[in-house]
């Protein structure tokens, strides 16, 4: 009922009875997933090209503001458990993960007036096609989580593993149907999404994600904590 009409999975309702491996994602060498990687590389050239002007006004605005680093890069875990480094550009003042990662807040005070544009408009994520272009993420997938906060929601969340099965995105069914996620039950909500789009994957979904994530950017929403 909840996949029919809701369009998630909720982990509440999995069990290790009724989980199965088959269920839950299609032949990785079917046609539709090596569609999706062409779909990646072309769309991402495209993005790139059209984005590089952006990405170079944004850098401008950084520097001016605090003269400190354009780009910052993270490790995330990506497809199969590996880790991977993305790039992105800095929305937050210098040091201030001085003390470990933390989850972003409403109105952080961290994030600097330039990054507060950067996040609404999704700019900052840009630098991330580069990571689409060398196969680590895909355009649409369940987002990349740091290790470090992933040592917490594998002990919190039930078949989080689920979500190493298809390559992370930079949008995805999760995304735009929740807003930003600062806890551990938001991530428990986004990642039904991610079961969802899992067990359901298929080209016209990811057009359709595409096609919300323009309007989720165009809106300027879902970019801060709720």
């Amino acid at each position: 009922w909840c996949e029919k009409y809701l369009h998630r999975i909720p982990v509440i309702y999995l069990s290790d009875e009724t989980y199965s491996e088959d269920q839950w994602i299609k032949d990785t060498d079917h046609f539709e997933w090596r569609l999706k990687r062409f779909g990646d590389i072309f769309v991402s050239i495209i993005l790139t090209i059209i984005s590089l002007p952006i990405i170079i006004i944004a850098g401008i605005l950084i520097w001016f503001e605090d003269k400190g680093p354009i780009f910052y890069s993270q490790v995330r875990t990506g497809f199969n458990n590996k880790s991977f480094t993305i790039i992105k550009l800095r929305t937050m003042k210098i040091l201030s993960e001085k003390n470990g990662p933390v989850w972003a807040s409403k109105n952080d005070s961290r994030i600097t007036n330039t990054g507060k544009i950067l996040r609404k408009t999704r700019i900052d994520e840009l630098p991330q096609l580069i990571s689409v272009l060398i196969g680590d993420m895909s355009l649409i997938g369940p987002r990349p989580e740091r290790p470090e906060i992933e040592l917490t929601l594998k002990r919190e969340i039930p078949f989080y593993e689920i979500r190493y099965k298809v390559k992370p995105g930079l949008s995805g069914w999760a995304q735009v149907n929740y807003p930003y996620g600062a806890s551990v039950k938001d991530s428990e909500n986004k990642i039904s999404y991610d079961f969802f789009y899992i067990r359901n994957y298929s080209f016209l979904l990811d057009i359709l994600i595409f096609i919300k994530t323009l309007k989720t950017i165009f809106n300027m929403k879902g970019s801060n904590p709720s």
